[in-house]
């Protein structure tokens, strides 16, 4: 894969996180415009785990990847996310979430072919 492909395939990761942080952040945390403290803090994170990410080449997502970087508390809370924020991309981001869990799969029939 080019390096110009892993950094779009990155920057993509990074925009999904962010919005579904975000999403996170309205509906649970009352935000309008800005993040609450600790989501901002949840999402910098994010994005510094995503850069410094030597398995973007060949990983779908995190939560497929054989090693997990997060440490366990920012794991518990992106986790807490994520469930939150999925099911309801539906409605704010419809392309984005369906690609997503046809990428799931794809990774998830993949992973048990090896």
């Amino acid at each position: 894969m080019s390096k110009q492909k892993i950094e779009s395939k990155r920057e993509q990761e990074k925009r999904t996180v962010a919005l579904m942080i975000r999403l996170y952040c309205k509906k649970k945390h009352g935000t309008k415009k800005n993040l609450c403290p600790e989501c901002e803090a949840l999402t910098e994170y994010a994005m510094m785990r995503s850069d410094k990410c030597p398995f973007m080449e060949t990983k779908t997502f995190c939560s497929n990847c054989r090693v997990h970087c997060y440490k366990p508390e920012m794991c518990e809370k992106i986790r807490a996310v994520m469930r939150f924020s999925g099911p309801r991309m539906i409605f704010s981001h419809p392309i984005m979430a369906v690609s997503h869990v046809i990428e799931s799969k794809k990774e998830k029939k993949i992973g048990e072919r090896k």
